[in-house]
Order: structure tokens, then sequence, then C-alpha cells
């Protein structure tokens, strides 16, 4: 059973049972409405209390149903919050732990609340791109004030009970819980058995805390407010309006409203690829051939080879959860100047406010360095972090081979490199993986796990198992060079590369991208990380590939040793201590004589053509990915773009947006695109997936 009843005097008690949260699916909905009705037609009952087992009250819909028939089956959940408010007996909630989305728009339609401190509460509806659609945009301006009400709606942020218990007037709960929760519920549910009529939040006014409010005015500078922080999401706006009518309307006529609302948020495409990329990510953690209950190895102490950028980052990750770290490098210098930079960046946090000393004082103390490799064996976790070179990556694997105790995991945050090769270095290639980690380190939410031909299950299910710990955003790779992003990311750049040859700027490409949502075009992103880099990347390439087409521009640029913003120059100019992106009469002058050396007359290109060649140049590189295995999903390769490359959140990631768009209109592009003389007609054939899907009209997902 999904949802419990039993008797404890003259209270029927009827309890969620649905973990991990109790949503509220189907079953349980039903459940909840026998155990209600059950209580009506046993005259020994006094009054009911709806309660939580576990760790939650109820974290609201169950996630499993969502989108699907049975959320809208009977008793949905606005039909049974009616229920439970239409009781004749008084319904207490007794709210801890986790109260969200529906679970709170049920304790809601309760007659009383009470609440044990720590609760979160939330109607987070809003991060799938909705509004709460049973009738929290109502209610909970009536039980808290319109002011603070607005705030969780828009922001769909928890707030801890305790807080929302000070809000003066609020009729959220009638009570805080001292001591054991059920206790005080039961002894609450029989003070109140007899009293009536029973209070309903509905019958309340929605009210404003401020004095003297204007309606009118309040709301009109949120409009400007949300709407100016809202850019390309509609949900927030959505709620303000529901909002709004609990104010202006009459409470029958505000759920009309609200359900108006929810129903067209439903079907737009930005809460289509925000509910994709909520499930997308819960799918991550999923490997087909290692069970969820794998055994997983104990990591108590991270080393981390280089105490660079890179190095430094991976270390305040696990720093900030609570794990000593050791620091090698070579020389001393090098490791004062990572502790330096650590230190600093703390610091930076403990000014904004978002770090206090003690925290500080007691990450640092867990930092250690040392120049020997001896001093790390003891390690359950190293980390490579040196320069991206085979060579280098070999000497560092021979050492850690030969000083790392049995069983202990050795990790690679190579980029670009065979794992493969790397874990043959080692007579244990079983226990190397990959750990690819995005700069800042310490900032960026993606970790590519490579997973090598070798590597042991547990290996796995221990370092996803850790990326959550340390609150990373874990997405298995196969073996290839680049693994999912970067492989894809080279695709996008030769693109990039392509459309400043026929005839765009710099800056003509990059206005496209970030109008289109990406946080920064390519040319942009490429000063900021280094375009030395990629003219690394290209130099092996040119051996390796030989035949396959590039454009030449970035490689003349890096030629004028304008590798970005290090150097105060790159496809931009940068003033020192600035990031800004001036456009460059150097880079337009070297742009047009390489168009002429090559004989191209440059032609006007729209920013529909750039974006399309950007992004389905992503899309069909990750079709190979994913015909190949390298990638186990599509959905897998949207969390790497969502999280790791700036990819619009409102669009889901580049496969969900194929999607959305249609796969057959992508592959009618592709073809325009192949006919170009100037652009590489053997990439733009559609790859095997993606042929296979247009022509049996499916989707990636």
């Amino acid at each position: 059973m999904t949802a419990t009843y039993e008797v404890r005097g003259q209270v029927a008690v009827i309890t969620l049972n649905n973990p991990p949260v109790n949503g509220m699916g189907l079953v349980t909905r039903q459940a909840v409405a026998a155990g209600i009705n059950r209580a009506e037609d046993d005259a020994a009952i006094k009054a009911v209390v709806i309660t939580g087992a576990g760790a939650a009250f109820s974290g609201g819909a169950d996630i499993k149903e969502f989108g699907s028939p049975k959320a809208l089956a009977e008793p949905n959940l606005l039909s049974l919050i009616s229920l439970v408010e239409a009781c004749s007996k008084p319904v207490v909630a007794a709210i801890h732990s986790v109260c969200m989305g529906g679970g709170l728009e049920l304790s809601l339609g309760c007659h009383y609340r009470i609440a044990a401190a720590g609760t979160k509460v939330a109607l987070p509806e809003v991060k799938l791109g909705l509004l709460p659609g049973a009738g929290g945009t109502q209610r909970l301006p009536r039980a808290l004030g319109v002011e603070p009400a607005l705030n969780m709606i828009v922001s769909g942020e928890p707030v801890n009970s305790e807080l929302l218990a000070q809000v003066p007037g609020q009729k959220l709960f009638d009570r805080m819980a001292e001591g054991d929760l059920m206790t005080a519920a039961l002894a609450l549910a029989e003070e109140v058995a007899d009293v009536r009529p029973l209070p309903r939040v509905r019958d309340l006014k929605a009210r404003f805390i401020e004095k003297n409010a204007n309606p009118d005015a309040f709301f009109q500078f949120a409009r400007n407010m949300v709407g100016g922080m809202s850019k390309n999401f509609p949900a927030p706006l959505r709620c303000l309006e529901a909002v709004a009518a609990s104010v202006t309307m009459k409470f029958d006529d505000g759920i009309k409203a609200e359900r108006a609302g929810f129903a067209a948020l439903m079907v737009t495409p930005e809460s289509g690829a925000l509910r994709h990329a909520f499930f997308a990510e819960r799918a991550t953690t999923k490997i087909a051939d290692v069970p969820a209950d794998t055994p997983v190895r104990q990591i108590a102490k991270i080393a981390v080879i280089g105490a660079g950028t890179m190095g430094g980052g991976i270390s305040m990750n696990f720093l900030n959860a609570g794990l000593p770290v050791v620091m090698l490098e070579t020389k001393q210098e090098a490791l004062d100047r990572g502790v330096a930079t650590i230190r600093k960046n703390y610091e930076a946090q403990l000014k904004k406010g978002k770090l206090k000393q003690d925290k500080l004082d007691a990450r640092m103390s867990l930092l250690s360095t040392t120049l020997n490799y001896a001093d790390i064996g003891d390690a359950d976790l190293v980390i490579e972090a040196v320069f991206e070179e085979i060579g280098v990556k070999q000497a560092v694997f021979k050492q850690l081979d030969e000083v790392m105790k049995p069983g202990a995991i050795l990790a690679s945050n190579t980029s670009t490199l065979d794992l493969n090769a790397i874990a043959n270095f080692t007579r244990r290639p079983q226990d190397v993986v990959g750990m690819h980690f995005f700069s800042p380190a310490n900032v960026m939410k993606l970790l590519e796990v490579v997973r090598g031909a070798a590597t042991a299950k547990d290996v796995l299910a221990t370092v996803m198992a850790l990326a959550k710990k340390i609150r990373k955003t874990a997405v298995v790779s196969g073996v290839c060079d680049g693994f999912i992003g970067n492989r894809m990311i080279e695709q996008y750049s030769r693109q990039a590369g392509f459309l400043l040859d026929e005839g765009c700027s710099p800056a003509q490409v990059d206005r496209a991208a970030e109008k289109f949502g990406f946080a920064m075009g390519p040319f942009r992103m490429g000063d900021l990380a280094g375009n030395d880099i990629g003219w690394a990347i290209r130099k092996r390439r040119y051996q390796e590939k030989p035949n396959l087409r590039y454009s030449k521009s970035a490689d003349l640029l890096c030629e004028l040793g304008r590798f970005g913003q290090k150097t105060q120059a790159g496809w931009y100019d940068y003033q020192a201590g600035k990031r800004d992106a001036i456009p460059s009469p150097v880079v337009a002058e070297m742009l047009d004589k390489h168009r002429a050396a090559l004989a191209i007359t440059p032609r006007q290109i729209s920013d529909d053509e750039i974006v399309h060649r950007l992004v389905y140049s992503l899309v069909n590189e990750a079709a190979h990915l994913l015909e190949e295995g390298i990638a186990q999903r599509a959905s897998d390769v949207d969390m790497v773009y969502l999280t790791g490359y700036g990819f619009p959140l409102w669009r889901g990631g580049p496969m969900c947006y194929a999607d959305q768009v249609g796969l057959f209109n992508v592959v009618q592009a592709m073809k325009r695109f192949a006919k170009n003389p100037l652009d590489d007609a053997e990439f733009w054939q559609p790859a095997p997936l993606l042929a296979r899907l247009v022509a049996a009209g499916k989707t990636f997902s």
C-alpha cells in the first residue's frame, strides 16, 4: 500500500508511504481518498491526521506519472484536495522534512497544519516551466500572505518551516511541533475534534503583509521585475498572474484561472524542455549493466596530481564535501601558488557572504601538499590533472601504479586522450577511470565519467556515487577522442570556422549563437578557454585525419600570438583586467586576406543559418556517438551540453531541440548544407541512427 490507515483512539491516521518522497501518484491518491471516506463513515472517528512516512511528508506529484493519463485520472489531485477540504471531520496535516508541490497543496486543503522544524516547504513547479495546478496559487497567498507566497511560487525555492512560521499574520501553520510530531499532531486533532465550523484556507482573503498596499501598483512592479528576470521562461509571469487572481477573483474563479494557466504552460516548448531536463538529469545515474545496488569502494582520502587551475578547482570540490585532499606537484612554488589560489577563491566567497570563516578554516585544514609520490600512496582515489599530452600522462600513471595501495581508484582528468592507453600504462587497468571535470572545476556542474574497456563496475559505481556527494551531474561516456562533449564541440567549432571563411565576422556568429540562448558564442568561448588549446588539438588532428577539412583561420590567429583573454588578444581585443570583447580590426584584416587567398567572395549569412549549422552539427555528431555506444542515451548528451557547454536550458539540449524542431526538418537542412561547396558535404550525411529515426517517424526521446 502506498498509504496506510490506522486508528489511534478517536483519530484516524493516514500515512503516505510511497518512497522515496511519498509522491502523489494515482494509487496513493486513491488510498488517501479511501482513508478519508473510511473516516467519514466511522462514527467513532472524530478527526483525521495525514502525514508521510520516511523522509518526507510529500514531495508532490509522482514523477513516474508526470505527463501521463494517470496524472489526471480520478481522483486527480484537485479532486482529492476537494474531498479532504469537504470532510465533515477536522483533518490535520502533520508536515515534516519535505513538503513540496502537490504535497503542500494537499496540506493547504486540510483544515489544520502542524509542522516540524526544519521542514523544506516549496511550490517548485516553475522549475518545470509550470505553475502549481492544484490550488497552490490560490491557497498559499490566503494562508501565508501575497508577498511571501508570490516569492515562493515565482522562484520555486524551498523555505524552512520555522521562517514561514514567523511571517506576520500567517495561517499556513496552526502550530509548530515541539518534540515528537505525531504526538503533537494527535493532540491537536483531539483538541479541535469538536470545533465548528471547520476552518478552510479557501475562505480566507488573500492579504498583503504590507499595510495599505496598492494591489495594482504591487503587481505591476512585480511584472516588471519578474519579466526582466525570466526572459525566455514564460512560467514565472504566468505564476504571477495566477497569484494576482487570488487577490482579484473569488476562489473558484481563481482556480479556473490557475488551471487555464497550467494547461497553457503544459504545451509550451519551454516547459517540455525543462521537464525533459528534469528527467534527463535523473537518468544519468542509470547504467545499463551496473545495478543500483553494486557495492562501492570507500573513498575517505583524495590525492590530486597537479596544483594548477584544474588541480586546484578539482581539489575544492572534495574539500567542500568534507573530504581530505593531498595535492602533489613537482615544485614547491607550484604548490604554493595552487594553495594560494584555493584560499583566494574561498576568501572571495567569504567577502560575498557565501561562506563563513569557520567553514573556510575547516576546508583549508583538510588540504595538505607534497612533492613526493610516496606520500599519496594511502589515498583511496587519485586524480591526475597534468598537461594534456600522452607522454606526460604515461609518466604520471607509471608512478601511480608503483605507489598507490591495492584497490585505489586511478582517475585521469583527460579531456580528449585515449583512456584505454592511459589505463594500460598500469598493471591495474580495472582501477582506471576518466573523471573529466570542466573548467572552472569548482563551479561547473558537469563531470564526464569515462568508462575504459577494463574499468571495473564497482569503480564506475563508486565514482558516480562520489559525483553526487560533490554535487556534480555525472554522465558516463565510452572511450573515443574527445568523449561526448569535446568530440561534439569539434564539429561545432569546424562550422564556426567555415562561417568565417564564407563571410561572417566572429561577432556576427557569436551574436547569433547568444541570441539563440548559448551562454557564450564559439569565438568568445575560444578566447576564454585559450585558442592555443584548440590549436594543439588541431595539429594532432592534421596528422591523424589528413583528409578532414578545417578552416585555417584559427591557425592564422594563433600564429599571430592571439590566444585570447590571457594575451589580451584573440578573436577580439581585450583591455587589461577587463573581459569586454572588442571587435578587432587586426582580425578583420586577417580574415579578409584569408578569404582573398582562397578566392572566396564573402556572402551574407542569416542568423538562422548560423544557428542551424552550429546546432545541427552537434546533433549529427551526437547521433554517431549514440550509434557507436559512446553515449548511453540522447538525454545524456543533452545533460552534457546543458551543464558543461552553456546550451540554453529552455531548449532542453541539442537532442531535445532537434526533436522539437522535427528530425525530418533537421535532415532537410543538413542536405542543404551538404550542397555548400565551402562546407564539408561528407559530414552532413545523416548519421545512420538519425536516418533511421527519420524514416520511422521517431524522435531521439
